[in-house]
């Protein structure tokens, strides 16, 4: 295995994100390690009581069981809220002398009466807690769980216990009602649902409990994914040797448009140089030499046709960003053709993936580990038709597509997936819709090659160019463009700097390191 992927393969147990059944496994490992059924119930309901205590006043409230461990969280949550003073009322979908294993043990742990759903009227109570299905429903709500799920609507608060009723864990999808959460209590690790759209939204807030699962569990339970975090990869440039000089530092060429279409690459150019390359190299066609030249901060270079691998050459450029307003032509195919060719590590981003719609293929025989591809949602249609939009979820179909390509990609949206060709996949939700406007693309595409430049892995580059660009959008205002996104990206990189070194301490004081 070569290096890179090795390193894209290690995983941080912490932000790991399970499957309904992997989730399952990691149930049974527990239990076999002498954690009993009934303990996990206890705790996951528990879990459930203590963050409505923590956030609402007292109020009557509705506890809705299902017929299996779900509903057996909802029963401990009743007994919990009852015992703190709280007006509780519970309605089974089942008869409680019908249940079996661990939720029956739950269900007589609680003293009260006990209702058919059919007699709930949400209307009458202040919380609702859907402990109906979890995430491994793959079917759609029907009957009075359907009803309920619409009745609840815009109502009273919703707590959801694993993932909202009506949800499918895997895919992120509901195929009829679900449940709108204005909590959700998970356990032990977030699943796909808590982190893809559409089932994020239908999620609310979500709180990840742990659940006396003990260590070791990876063993049996494959995490599909990690969600992005810091902790999972390097930011190259947070600190420089007293030796640096700009050739040290990478050195980054971005592809500019033509005549009236720079604005895209000047964008990118110039978050390659916040991001920490060197000496950034704007090559443009030669019409578009004047507007690009208004910019002092970029070195400018003239392309003629096809010329792109000579200007790599004299650029001593050690990544490149091809693509963001290059217009779709000809000569843009050629242009990619010479960057792949030098083998250098490459960003190829909007105009670069849509050029090749009409044979995706001939772009994935030239790609190589070293490229990160970055399409939003139509762009992947258009590179990979029906991947997405069949049974795989986000996830699934980023691998796949990463497989296929033998590239990183990075499928952009709020839960924007990077996938690397050796399997491993991050997935990123911090980030903003504010970040939906036009350009920002562009400066996530120049963030990532200045890392590229600097000599981060590509998986690496792509997921903390993901990460520090969302979080620069967390900070943004009403009414924030793409220049406002590149202003607040020092700030962005000096606080992470400032965590890594506090971090670093405090490792040096406990002896950790």
């Amino acid at each position: 295995m070569h290096a890179d992927e090795a390193q894209e393969m290690m995983m941080n147990p912490a932000h790991a994100l399970l499957t309904p059944e992997a989730m399952g496994c990691a149930d049974q490992y527990a239990i076999a390690r002498g954690v009993s059924g009934a303990a996990l119930m206890e705790a996951a309901g528990r879990a459930i009581s203590d963050a409505i205590l923590t956030r609402w006043a007292r109020r009557p409230a509705a506890v809705l069981c299902g017929p299996g461990n779900n509903g057996g969280d909802g029963w401990v949550a009743a007994r919990h809220l009852a015992r703190a003073g709280w007006p509780v009322r519970v309605f089974s979908a089942s008869d409680p002398a019908a249940l079996k294993g661990d939720a029956a043990g739950a269900a007589q742990g609680w003293t009260g009466p006990v209702e058919a759903l059919e007699a709930c009227e949400p209307g009458q109570f202040g919380l609702i807690i859907d402990a109906l299905f979890g995430a491994g429903l793959s079917r759609p709500l029907d009957g009075e769980a359907a009803r309920l799920a619409d009745a609840c609507a815009g109502g009273a608060v919703v707590v959801s216990a694993d993932v909202p009723s009506g949800l499918d864990g895997l895919t992120a999808r509901a195929g009829g009602p679900v449940f709108q959460a204005d909590l959700t209590v998970t356990f032990h690790r977030l699943k796909p649902a808590h982190v893809l759209q559409p089932g994020r939204a239908h999620c609310g807030e979500i709180v990840c409990a742990g659940i006396g699962i003990p260590g070791g569990w990876e063993g049996v339970a494959e995490p599909c994914a990690e969600l992005n975090h810091p902790d999972s990869w390097p930011v190259p440039g947070l600190t420089l040797e007293a030796g640096a000089h700009k050739h040290t530092r990478g050195r980054l060429l971005v592809l500019s448009g033509p005549s009236g279409a720079s604005g895209a690459a000047r964008l990118s150019a110039r978050a390659g140089l916040i991001g920490g390359a060197g000496f950034v190299t704007l090559a443009c066609p030669p019409g578009a030499v004047a507007e690009a030249a208004s910019d002092p901060l970029l070195v400018i270079r003239a392309l003629g046709e096809g010329d792109l691998g000579a200007a790599l050459k004299a650029s001593r450029a050690s990544a490149a960003v091809l693509g963001p307003g290059a217009g779709l032509d000809e000569a843009l195919k050629a242009r990619v053709a010479a960057a792949l060719a030098a083998r250098i590590p490459l960003v190829l981003d909007a105009d670069s993936l849509t050029v090749f719609a009409d044979a995706p293929e001939s772009l994935f025989s030239q790609l190589h580990p070293r490229c990160v591809l970055t399409p939003h949602a139509g762009e992947f249609e258009r590179l990979f038709p029906g991947l997405a939009a069949g049974s795989l979820n986000k996830i699934e179909a980023a691998r796949e597509a990463a497989r296929l390509a033998h590239a990183v990609i990075v499928l952009k949206g709020p839960d924007t997936v990077i996938a690397a060709p050796g399997g491993a996949v991050r997935v990123n939700v911090h980030a903003s819709a504010r970040l939906a406007t036009a350009g920002t693309g562009d400066v996530l595409a120049g963030l990532m090659g200045a890392f590229l430049a600097q000599g981060a892995a590509p998986f690496d580059a792509a997921s903390a160019a993901v990460w520090l660009h969302g979080d620069a959008g967390r900070r943004l205002g009403p009414g924030a463009n793409a220049g406002e996104v590149l202003a607040r990206l020092p700030g962005i990189l000096a606080v992470e700097r400032d965590r890594r070194a506090r971090a670093r301490a405090l490792q040096r004081l406990t002896g950790a390191i």
